[in-house]
Formats: structure tokens, sequence, C-alpha cells
């Protein structure tokens, strides 16, 4: 048994954030229908294709386990279809233009009379406010969520990362949002509407920067690099670089092969308790007892020679010999591992992080697999659906639509015209 089998998920997301987060809840077992426009469908189907007359790996890799249902929400028929899911379902999940859901005459009230038990969740840029009808996509959420002024080396501007912690990171808090309501829901049967953010959702994900940003007041951030470099601080918390984000400072250096190699490097931590082995293992046992260095508070002045002499080791070791080397003495390191070398991890093969997946247009790609592992809730990773695949067997299966309804249905042009002579 899966952990949410039994819940139907109404699913009116598309590109990123909204289907990561139903995505997630399809692979923890819940039945998501995806409802998509009649020959048009997620628009990310024909986004950065690769593969001509196939869905692109954007559409694929972000709408595994889902059922497909082609229905124009503006025709009357597909109305009542609508109103028939919204019955049936558990959650509706939408990240539309603020405000679609109620010029389509399906807001909250409404949900509300047909279904008393529905859970709305939105993704929407930005929270109740001035910019609450601002579009916004991935790097927008993150330079306003404070990402990208954190991000960078000091005398560089602002960085993007090249992790989606503004579509795909607000797509985990929403689903958190989901499974918490479901919950209540069992105790008040009443359902409840659920907002995420993408805003909020970065800045949650950058609490540690907001917790630096309050320590600024105190005095300088002593395991920031500028400090050792005697560059003066602002008011607002700066870009670090690489530094660690934690008490423990830390770098990513230079490995055996970095000339040629791009991703030659690991990262280092220079743990407090493991500090004598790493002067052992870098050939500076001295460093233990020499008053400049042998103390947390001693060395802060001095990260960059520190560092030098770190690298000056790691660049004589592959980052995996860093790895084989540190990791028995309990030295925090970290390889730098390139999306080839992830895909190619047969570790991570193992374990379901990164799957291969068949599918009929496209054939086998590598996708990545559900990052939460559950004892009891195995995950299975199947395809995503074609545009409207599922829209007979949605209508008569979980509608219970049949005979000349059935037809009635599907002449009125409701669910598009390809389902339609399908269904002839």
């Amino acid at each position: 048994m899966k952990a949410l089998e039994g819940v139907r998920i109404l699913d009116f997301t598309h590109v990123q954030s909204g289907p990561t987060c139903t995505q997630l809840l399809a692979w923890f077992g819940a039945d998501v229908i995806k409802v998509e426009r009649p020959g048009v469908g997620d628009a990310t189907r024909k986004q950065l294709v690769d593969k001509p007359g196939a869905d692109s790996l954007y559409f694929t890799m972000l709408n595994h386990n889902k059922r497909s249902i082609e229905l124009n929400s503006k025709n009357e028929t597909g109305k009542e279809v609508l109103t028939r899911l919204i019955q049936e379902c558990d959650v509706l999940v939408e990240n539309f233009a603020p405000g679609a859901l109620d010029r389509m005459g399906f807001g909250w009230e409404r949900i509300q009379e047909i279904n008393p038990r529905m859970i709305m969740a939105s993704v929407k840029g930005f929270g109740p406010g001035k910019y609450e009808d601002c579009k916004v996509y991935e790097n927008v959420a993150q330079c306003a969520g404070g990402a990208a002024s954190t991000t960078g080396f000091l005398d560089g501007p602002p960085v993007v990362t090249g992790a989606q912690i503004g579509d795909s990171g607000t797509g985990l808090h929403l689903a958190l949002g989901i499974v918490t309501a479901l919950f209540q829901r069992e105790k008040t049967g009443r359902g409840q509407r659920v907002l995420a953010p993408m805003q909020d959702g970065v800045i949650n994900l950058c609490r540690v920067k907001l917790r630096d940003q309050q320590r600024l007041d105190a005095g300088p951030l002593t395991e920031y690099s500028q400090y050792s470099e005697g560059i003066p601080f602002g008011d607002a918390t700066p870009r670090a670089g690489n530094d660690s984000g934690g008490g423990q400072p830390g770098r990513i250096l230079k490995c055996k092969g970095w000339e040629t190699d791009p991703n030659a490097y690991t990262y280092f931590i220079t743990q407090a308790a493991v500090w004598e082995k790493i002067c052992d293992v870098i050939g500076k046992p001295d460093w233990k007892t020499d008053p400049d260095y042998a103390t947390p508070p001693a060395r802060l002045p001095r990260l960059n020679e520190v560092f030098d002499a770190i690298e000056e080791w790691t660049k004589t070791k592959t980052k995996f010999e860093v790895m084989d080397i540190c990791n028995p003495l309990d030295i925090p390191v970290g390889p730098i591992l390139s999306m080839k070398e992830i895909a190619e991890d047969q570790g991570l093969r193992a374990t379901g992080t990164v799957v291969e997946v068949d599918h009929p247009e496209r054939g086998p790609y590598l996708s990545v697999g559900c990052p939460v592992k559950m004892s009891d809730s195995p995950v299975d990773v199947v395809r995503s659906p074609l545009l409207g695949e599922h829209t007979m067997e949605i209508l008569s299966e979980v509608l219970g639509f049949e005979g000349q309804d059935l037809n009635r249905i599907v002449e009125s042009g409701a669910v598009g015209e390809v389902r339609a002579e399908a269904a002839e």
C-alpha cells in the first residue's frame, strides 16, 4: 500500500512549481489527474524539445505517475465535467495567474459549495501585498527571496543558483502543506486553502542568511572570508563565495586535474573537532600547538593561509582520493560532482534517486526519482502521460459517465477533438 493511496488530486498546474508538488504526491500513491487544454496541454510539453515529435524532458521529468485528461473548462459541458471532478477529488492544486480560477467560475467559495472537504492548494509568486499580482519565474523568486544577493563572490554581481529553489523548492513546500491539510481534515472534516508563495519558499531556504543579517548588529561575521581579509562589512548580509554557511569554515578547493577538469574540486570543512587530524593529513603537525592556529578563534584571521595550505595537499589528490582519506578520519569533505557523474552513479541508480524510464515517443530517458524514501510506501516511477491519454478512462471510471452521457460529453468538444476521434 502507498502512503497516499485513496487520495485523489485534481492537478491544474503547469511548468515546474506545481507539477513538482503533484508529482511528489503521485509518487506517494495519490491518484493525480492532470487537467490540460485540448490540443495544447502543459506548455512545457513543447519547451526545450530535444526529440521532434516527443514530449520534452522538461515535461516528462515533472509529470510521472499522473493521468492526463483534456478538458475545455470554458465549454459548458466542460464546466459540468469539472464540477464532477471537484466533487470526486480531495485536493485541487493550481498555479494559475491570480484570479484565473475566479474568472473560470471556480473560485474558492464556489469550490466549497461543490465540495466542502476540498483542499485548494496554490502556488503564487508573492504572498498578499503590493506584489501579489506580479508574474514570477524561478530566477525572479531567487532574487526576491534573498538567494541571489547572498550568492556569488564579494567582488562580483549577485548570482542565481542552478538548484531550482524557487520552483521545485516551492513545490516541495506546497506538498507538505497539502499533506498537513489532509491530516487536519481527518479531525475537522473540512477542507481549507493552502498557499505557497515562491518568495516565501526561497526566504525559508535562505534562513541562515537572515540569521547572519541579525548577527551583523553584534559585529563582523568572523567565519566569512572577508573578515580574515580585513574587508569591512556593510549593513546587509554579503555574498560569501564558497564559505560555509555554518559556524565551521569551509571552502571549495582544487584537486588533482583541476587544470583540465572544471569539476576537479572538493568541499573541505575545517571542523574544530578534527583539526588535529587535518594538521596531520596536510603535513602541518606543528599547527596543532601553534597559538596562531591551535584554536578556532586564532585561525579565523588566517583562513586564507589555512585553506591555501589545505589546497596544496588536495591538489595532489583526486576529489575521490580526498574522500577516501578524509572520511575515515571524520573530516567533512565532499566531491564536486558534475551532472554527468551523477547520471552515471550506480549507487544513485540503486536507491532510485536516479531512474531510467521508458517512453513510447522518446524511448528511454533518465529522470530524478523520489527524494524521500519510506519503508512502507515504495515508489515506482511511471512515465509521464501523453496529452489526454486517460480522458476516456477518467470520464468513465472516475466520474461514472457512460452511454449517451459519455457520447454527449465527447461530441460537445469539451474533451478535445483527438479524444473524440478516439472514442468514435
